[in-house]
């Protein structure tokens, strides 16, 4: 299981606020960079989070807190786009298009996806196991 500490996780949030301030300062972006910034465009809702990076570095997000930890969030944007690239597992991409053209827009497909990841994900952590591929699909699948 991975697990990072706080130099790690720090550093992994610092990669979004520099790409945000790029974006923002209209820097060139490296190709991550710029995907980065276009999951942190789709969700106004963070980018007053952005406006103090020195409190986004330090903060915590605990079920509890009643709020949704945005770097999870759009770290499982980003997941899915990288599994859609690849398609990895294998019939992820055709299963994202259909979920495309159905909804009308990337963000809401994303978002239908993220669940059955975020399932997949908790599972594998609860049970100490890789996530189960076949499961994950089969739940894209009944989405679709």
């Amino acid at each position: 299981m991975l697990f990072f500490d706080h130099q790690q996780r720090d550093q992994l949030r610092l990669k979004y606020v520099e790409a945000w301030h790029k974006h923002r300062s209209n820097q060139p972006l490296q190709p991550l960079e710029a995907q980065i910034a276009d999951v942190i465009l789709m969700h106004p809702e963070y980018h007053c989070l952005f406006e103090d990076s020195e409190k986004l570095l330090d903060r915590n997000w605990t079920p509890e807190d009643g709020t949704t930890n945005p770097f999870l969030h759009m770290g499982l944007h980003l997941a899915i786009r990288d599994q859609v690239a690849t398609n990895r597992p294998a019939g992820v991409s055709n299963i994202y298009k259909v979920l495309v053209n159905r909804s009308g827009d990337t963000h809401t497909a994303e978002h239908k996806m993220i669940e059955c990841l975020a399932v997949a994900l908790w599972n594998a952590q609860r049970s100490n196991t890789p996530p189960n591929e076949q499961t994950y699909l089969e739940n894209l699948q009944r989405i679709r």
